[in-house]
């Protein structure tokens, strides 16, 4: 179930459909991967095929920007809402709890993903912590080392993308423990307080963009490729 812009593969699973499908796919051993993408990720997908690849590779790509939901409502798609980083992550954290499935958190800074944790630990006290490592370990095989002993199912990597998707790729066939990889971003900085999410009524409006700008400004430039890609989502579909 999954459409496609500008080459680029988006899922149209919502929140729940993901979890109901990994639990099928953790029960046969399988790992799965969850990439965000918005406009800004395809644009950068037009010029590097590494990224496309990466991106296309995924189990599941969710559609986190609302220029994508745009996108499939001018093509007569059937992408219905949003699944954003930050809320499939939460998601994931309650699965976990539920099923008590060991989570490692890698990446950020260490009060960060530290106190991102006890935040964390407060609304699930029952989850399964496998460990942590803030973002500045350089030791990469020994990390692998310690995150594959830890005996985690869940891995959320906070390195900003697509360094955090490249190092899923890199390193998940010495993961064979871990089911579900989400490369999360600045997630941890969410959890932990450090960034304030937009108020509410602009994330129930799809208009987070507007407020990171607002508070911003210096987003501009970025804000801009999601009038681009729209032009060429359109014109793609005029020229069919």
């Amino acid at each position: 179930m999954k459409e496609t812009y500008l080459g680029v593969d988006v899922s149209l699973l919502t929140y729940e459909g993901i979890i109901s499908d990994l639990e099928n796919r953790i029960q046969r051993e399988e790992q799965s991967t969850i990439i965000a993408v918005n406009p800004e990720k395809i644009i950068t997908a037009q010029k590097d095929s590494a990224v496309k690849k990466l991106i296309n590779n995924a189990t599941y790509q969710i559609a986190d920007g609302v220029g994508v939901l745009l996108a499939s409502k001018l093509k007569g798609g059937n992408l219905k809402s949003r699944v954003t980083g930050v809320d499939m992550m939460a998601t994931l954290l309650a699965f976990a709890a539920n099923k008590q499935h060991p989570v490692y958190f890698y990446g950020a800074k260490e009060e960060t993903v530290k106190l991102a944790i006890e935040n964390i630990q407060k609304e699930h006290p029952s989850i399964p912590v496998a460990g942590y490592t803030n973002g500045y370990d350089k030791d990469e095989a020994a990390l692998v080392e310690r995150i594959q002993a830890s005996g985690a199912k869940i891995l959320f990597v906070a390195l900003g993308s697509p360094k955090q998707e490249l190092w899923i790729e890199r390193n998940m066939d010495k993961l064979s423990n871990v089911k579900v990889f989400q490369g999360v971003g600045g997630s941890f900085d969410v959890f932990s307080g450090t960034v304030k999410r937009a108020p509410a009524i602009f994330r129930k409006l799809g208009l987070e963009w507007l407020y990171r700008l607002i508070s911003s400004p210096s987003r501009l430039k970025r804000q801009l490729n999601l009038p681009i890609f729209l032009f060429r989502v359109l014109k793609e579909k005029n020229n069919k």
